[in-house]
Order: structure tokens, then sequence, then C-alpha cells
């Protein structure tokens, strides 16, 4: 037994490596991230084409249009949750190969036609920069990095924007109705710093590999680092339009643009911050919710939103398991 495991109240370690139709991506991040098994790795060679041969990734693959897009042409923010844009998302958070056509297809799709002229990715059909925001931009950019894109220009120049409209410096401008200012901010949020946003946009930072970091990403992964700490994640009580969300506080799996303290969470572990005193709360509120199996709850879902579900609410998740293992672990 690993000695992150001590606080576990059973194996669901086990419970993740066993093979699964519904969630196999669940046995190829588990080898991956948990046992830290190589990608040459026989078994986990194994897990990844079963990723592509059964469960959500090959239904979502087979509503892709053969141009690339989903539903309809254009910037792929709508239709929420069946669009262009949530399916490279999701397609990456469920561990679909990069090499696989369709992906590179989606995401070459994306990439054509989903950047605004500032090279911010926009919440609208037709991209202008004046919806480009954090959470968006964060998740899409985190997509990409795991899908295998690390190096193509425009994703590099996308990463840049991230950079500048946190820290403000450089060539950047903000518009009032979307990010708005330095630090966050977002017109949704009112204006105010949006601690959603933050956590998706630190996220896709922290991919790029620290050799390739620049000085303005590693600024703005500080000033990230800043503001995230700046609340308690058990309670995060960030700035926000009225009162705190309950989702901060439902573990959920995918994860739109809304965030949860296990994400929070899983952010600043990697950051370097898991024997941090300011993380001892949202440590305890994770190993709060196991049950005594040693096993996580689905609290929020996207079911019948999707191309198809994932999981039961409300029933022991694997990939809520998953997630809260790799926080542990990390710490």
């Amino acid at each position: 037994m690993n000695g992150w495991q001590i606080k576990l109240n059973g194996d669901s370690l086990s419970w993740l490596l066993e093979p699964d139709e519904a969630n196999p991506g669940v046995r190829y991040f588990a080898l991956r991230d948990l046992l830290d098994r190589a990608e040459t790795d026989p078994e986990v060679m194994q897990a990844s084409r079963a990723v592509m041969a059964t469960g959500p990734v090959p239904v979502i693959l087979n509503a892709q249009a053969s141009e690339g897009y989903w539903v309809k042409p254009g910037g792929g923010y709508s239709p929420k949750y069946r669009g262009t844009v949530w399916q490279i998302m999701f397609l990456a958070e469920l561990g679909a190969a990069p090499t696989e056509e369709r992906v590179r297809r989606g995401c070459e799709y994306l990439l054509n036609h989903s950047l605004a002229p500032n090279h911010a990715f926009s919440a609208s059909q037709r991209p202008t920069p004046s919806n480009a925001l954090h959470c968006l931009n964060g998740n899409l950019l985190s997509a990409l990095l795991s899908l295998g894109y690390s190096s193509d220009p425009r994703v590099q120049a996308a990463l840049d924007w991230q950079a500048q409209a946190i820290t403000g410096q450089g060539q950047i401008r903000y518009y009032p109705s979307g990010t708005n200012a330095p630090g966050f901010a977002c017109a949704v949020n009112r204006g105010q710093p949006c601690g959603w946003g933050a956590t998706k946009a630190i996220k896709a930072l922290l991919a790029i590999s620290p050799r390739q970091r620049t000085p303005a990403i590693q600024h703005a992964i500080e000033v990230g680092a800043e503001f995230l700490l700046s609340r308690d994640p058990a309670v995060a009580d960030y700035p926000y339009t009225g009162r705190v969300s309950s989702s901060w506080f439902k573990f959920g799996f995918p994860l739109s643009y809304w965030s949860d303290v296990l994400e929070v969470a899983a952010v600043l572990v990697e950051l370097g911050y898991g024997d941090d005193p300011r993380l001892s709360n949202v440590l305890q509120f994770i190993l709060s919710k196991q049950d005594r199996q040693g096993r996580w709850r689905l609290e929020n879902t996207l079911n019948r939103k999707m191309w198809i579900d994932i999981e039961q609410k409300g029933q022991p998740s694997k990939w809520i398991t998953l997630r809260a293992l790799r926080v542990l672990k990390a710490c």
C-alpha cells in the first residue's frame, strides 16, 4: 500500500483498476497517474485502446460531423454541452487518444473556428474578443495541451493571451462584456475576480512543462496562486455575485465552466502547496466525503445534457474517486 492510501477507508484503487466498459478512461488514468505507469506500458496501451472502443468517447465521436464540428458549424460554444467546444473538453477529460483522426479533426476545427482575433477562445458563434472568458480558455487550453497541441502556434498565442489577461502586462485589451480587468475579473461575475475562472486558467498554465513556461506565464501562475490562497478553499467565498454557489461543494464530472473545491485543491497541490496549513481544511473536507469503502459519490452531473450519460448521480463514482485520489497522492 502506498502512503497516500493510508487515509482511505477502503481499497478504492483496486476498484478504479477494474476493467469497466462504461468508463474505460478511469483504468487508463489510474494506471498512469496513480501507479505512475508509462504510456508505453502494455497495460496502459491496452487501457488507452479500450477508451477508444467502449464508453463515452466512441459515442461522442460518432456524433461528429465529417468536417470536424458537432451540431452546427461555427464557434461551437452553442448548444451547451453538445457543441464543438464542449466535446473537445470532454474528450480530453475522458482520455481520448490524441492521435485518433477524428479527435485531431475536432481539435483542428476548434482552432480554426473558435479563436477570436485577439487569439483567445470566445463564447460566441462568431468569435469576438469581447466574449473571451478565463473559464472557457482555461478549459480548452487544458484540453488541447493534453491532446498533443502544446507546440501549436495557435495554442501558444492563446496561452499568451491567458497570461497577459491575468497580469495586465503586454498587449492586452479588456472588454466590459467579458474579461474586463486583470486578476480574473469577469463581466459574468459583475466585474469581480472569478474563482472558477482562476482555477481553470491556472490549471491550463500548469499543464505547460516548467522548462517551457515563459516569464509571463510563470508570473500569471504566481498571481493565480495568490488569489486562490486568498480564501479558504473549503469555504470558497471568492468574490461572487450573490451567495457562494453550492456547486463548489458538490463534486462533479465532467466539470463545465464551474469548478469545485476538489479542482481548486488539485491546482494548489500541483503548485506545491500540499503541506501548506492553508489547505488543511480543504483536504479534510475532501476526506470527509468518502464512504466506508473509500469511494466518493457523483454529486454534480451533466447527465441528460451531453451526448451520453456518465455514471449515476448520488452513487459512488469512479471518476470522482479518481479525482480525489490524484489530490491525495500529490499531497
